[in-house]
């Protein structure tokens, strides 16, 4: 191959979106290859077509070799996920970008788009969704036939996310082009195009959620109710697993789902998975994932029962072993990923004496915290003190190798 290969962003409306010069590239080159929509765009083409399916990788080794002037030709903008940038690490292209549908559809709305959050759930799962957009004022959506305008709304219906209204820009720059707003359940019992965008925009206020939600926000289980982690230990907790944006999270034991419900609202872009052996508890947990905007994957089992369903996580939290500690620790030190971190709350000093030795015998490295906490409680005109139950937080992290060859010299 010795030049370089043109990769060109066509909109729906065919030839007339392109540039003249962008024309005349595609009369004079021998090879042209796209999607079959885009290559019927252009039936007098003298050259080899040459259609882009579901193998990209196999289609760029083909080009690896190819000799011939070649466009390759990809809807909107080839960089906004779009094979743009796949090409670009793979081959010798030069890339000249269409309008997105994202510019587009905001240039349908009339509305500056420098200050949406983009995500696309094209060709990925939905997962996840809620905690992304949660309290974001305006969301642009790329959609495929799975993750559709209606099932968009079913799904933001579900987490209660009714603040929102929706913008669906369908067949962009085509003859059918169509758009309009839409409520979420007006778009939920809506039929769209398979080419389509959604625009989020938030029209009231939503809930608000700050880091420390109150005990009594969540549901619980009655008449036991108290099976929580509370939230002065569920704050110290967290801030051991030192989560980031993109942390997936165990949480073992999760009774309401309070700590991971947290995590996830820290770890957005990450996913958080949590055991439950109670159905009960289980049930409390799904409630208040839709109150908090949180979704979760959550399993009804007694660990370590479910967890090879889960990917290796950055983070774990213990709130709960059913007697299973040992051989639970050695699953999750097994498991976790570099410079992760484990925490177990410990009630008692028997678990707080096994779970350091069972550290201790698995390489890793502890520090403890005792918490004893004491919450203000009103009594006639005066204020006294009422303990909460000590809790031992226990945090564990994997010892750097030289430390555990000891030195070598």
């Amino acid at each position: 191959m010795t030049q370089a290969m043109k990769v060109i962003g066509i909109g729906d409306d065919g030839q007339q979106s392109l540039l003249p010069l962008y024309r005349t590239w595609i009369e004079e080159s021998e090879l042209l290859v796209g999607g079959e929509r885009h290559l019927g765009f252009f039936p007098e083409y003298k050259g080899e077509k040459r259609v882009l399916k579901g193998g990209l990788s196999a289609m760029v080794e083909e080009l690896r070799s190819e000799t011939r002037k070649t466009v390759i030709l990809a809807s909107g903008d080839p960089l906004f996920y779009g094979i743009g940038s796949l090409l670009a690490k793979k081959l010798n292209v030069e890339i000249y970008p269409h309008l997105s549908s994202i510019q587009l559809a905001f240039a349908k709305m009339g509305e500056a788009w420098q200050d949406a959050v983009l995500v696309s759930v094209h060709g990925r799962s939905i997962k996840g969704l809620a905690q992304r957009i949660d309290g974001k004022e305006k969301v642009a959506l790329l959609t495929d036939r799975e993750n559709s305008p209606a099932a968009i709304a079913n799904y933001l219906l579900s987490f209660q996310m009714t603040e929102y209204e929706a913008f669906v820009a369908e067949n962009l720059g085509s003859a059918d082009e169509r758009t309009g707003w839409y409520t979420l359940q007006e778009m939920a019992d809506g039929v769209f195009s398979d080419l389509n965008v959604v625009i989020l925009k938030k029209r009231r206020p939503g809930p608000v959620w700050p880091f420390g939600i109150a005990d009594e926000e969540f549901s619980q289980r009655k008449p036991d109710k108290g099976l929580i982690t509370k939230k002065e230990v569920r704050i110290l907790s967290i801030a051991q697993l030192q989560l980031h944006a993109k942390s997936i999270v165990w949480d073992i034991g999760t009774c309401t789902g309070s700590v991971a419900i947290e995590a996830a609202r820290i770890a957005r872009e990450g996913a958080v998975y949590a055991v439950e052996k109670n159905a009960d508890d289980l049930e409390n947990c799904r409630q208040n994932m839709a109150k908090f905007r949180a979704d979760l994957t959550v399993v009804h089992a007694r660990a370590p029962q479910g967890l090879d369903e889960f990917p290796d996580p950055d983070a774990v939290f213990i709130g709960g072993s059913g007697g299973e500690l040992r051989e639970l620790l050695h699953i999750c030190c097994t498991r976790l990923r570099p410079g992760g971190r484990i925490v177990v709350n410990a009630a008692t000093i028997e678990t707080l004496y096994e779970a350091t030795q069972a550290f201790a015998e698995e390489g890793f490295e502890t520090a403890v915290t005792l918490a004893q906490l004491s919450r203000s409680k009103p009594i006639l005109s005066l204020t006294r003190f009422e303990a909460l139950n000590p809790i031992y937080i226990i945090t564990a992290w994997a010892k750097q190798a030289e430390e555990q060859g000891g030195d070598s010299k």
